[in-house]
């Protein structure tokens, strides 16, 4: 489905990404994983078309993503749900829902993903006419999850979801995010700093160190690796 080639992003002459390569198949769900400053939200903003590259190569689903303007870029099934969550403060949690779901198919499959959103965050349902400033944390995330999941994406694009959270919310939200990719079979595209809760829900991930890959491989082969078990589990 996406496909990055050695990808180089540079800011201000000192690169944030260097010759980057991954891949994201139809159904999986992928981590790329690794420290703050590692490039992760770059990346990001490179697939979205915020920020472009010095060189190298996206494609998704055949096609040259970076041809294709940013704003564009969610009417190809792509929703990105960014760091900080970013709601629209000063807007209701039904009104945030309905900006996300304005693409072609998030309008068009809007009476579906309504009730879809609903019951996969109930507190959204009891707060619909809520100011989404006025919100907890854990609800933002909530809600920006909810907005991303209303443009009806096939690609789904969770940036640090845990930022800023307690771990018991950490935790539910992640519960959420497994269960939408195992009971929906949406893709999704992770990248989180809290490295065992990535790798614990993944199928495939990537450890970014510094702007590049330093290590990937399937869930079974990270959770095994020394390196990734003294690095950043603990262990």
């Amino acid at each position: 489905m996406l496909k990055i080639r050695s990808l180089d992003v540079a800011y201000g002459g000192l690169k944030a990404l260097s010759d980057v390569s991954l891949d994201v198949e139809e159904g999986q769900f992928v981590a790329v994983v690794g420290p703050n400053g590692a490039g992760k939200t770059t990346l990001f903003k490179t697939i979205s078309g915020v920020v472009q590259p010095v060189s190298g190569e996206i494609t998704y689903k055949g096609q040259n993503l970076l041809a294709v303007p940013a704003d564009e870029r969610a009417q190809l099934g792509i929703a990105h749900v960014p760091e900080g969550r970013q709601v629209f403060a000063s807007m209701t949690v039904m009104e945030n829902l309905e900006m996300g779901a304005n693409t072609r198919k998030g309008r068009e499959r809007w009476a579906d993903l309504l009730p879809t959103i609903l019951e996969l965050f109930p507190v959204l349902s009891e707060r619909r006419s809520q100011l989404a400033g006025t919100l907890s944390g854990g609800e933002q995330q909530m809600l920006a999850i909810g907005r991303g999941i209303a443009s009806a994406p096939d690609l789904l694009m969770l940036d640090e979801p845990s930022m800023g959270l307690a771990p018991a919310i950490v935790d539910a939200i992640f519960e959420r995010i497994q269960f939408v990719h195992r009971n929906h079979g949406l893709t999704i595209l992770l990248v989180e700093q809290r490295v065992a809760e990535a790798l614990e829900s993944c199928d495939r991930g990537y450890v970014l160190e510094t702007g590049r890959v330093v290590m990937e491989g399937a869930h079974d082969t990270l959770v095994s690796d020394q390196r990734v078990r003294r690095a950043y589990l603990g262990m």
